[in-house]
């Protein structure tokens, strides 16, 4: 089979999230393990991260590559996910294939917000986020 650079399932939505401007929301129930998402990432080399880290995209970009100097833009739903110290989703990145899949790591209620911690992509951390030190 070969690899899959895109996916977002259908019933993954974009709405607005008290607090936190737009986030992603599900019309359905979302079982524990669940790949909701599978995003092709653009990758920004050193240079190029700082003039984005100038911009608003700051805000949007993950660190890319294992020595954490270059930056990925993803596609997809991946910059919408919000953060939150307990997450229900987690998230992989793949420096071979440039994406990053999203996975449930909790079971998701209809009308659920889907989390993730910007500090830790396999889960719950204690800590702080750039935005939180303000």
């Amino acid at each position: 089979m070969p690899y899959i650079y895109g996916m977002i399932l259908p019933f993954l939505t974009i709405a607005s999230s008290s607090n936190r401007g737009r986030g992603v929301f599900t019309t359905e129930k979302i079982e524990k393990g669940t790949i909701i998402e599978i995003a092709p990432v653009i990758v920004l080399n050193p240079e190029e991260r700082a003039h984005v880290e100038k911009t608003l995209l700051y805000d949007y970009i993950f660190e890319w590559g294992t020595d954490h100097q270059s930056a990925a833009v993803a596609l997809g739903y991946v910059s919408i996910y919000n953060h939150i110290a307990d997450p229900n989703c987690a998230y992989q990145m793949d420096f071979e294939e440039q994406t990053i899949t999203i996975t449930t790591i909790k079971d998701i209620l209809i009308g659920e917000e889907l989390l993730i911690n910007y500090m830790n992509p396999e889960g719950a951390s204690d800590k702080s986020v750039w935005f939180d030190t303000f």
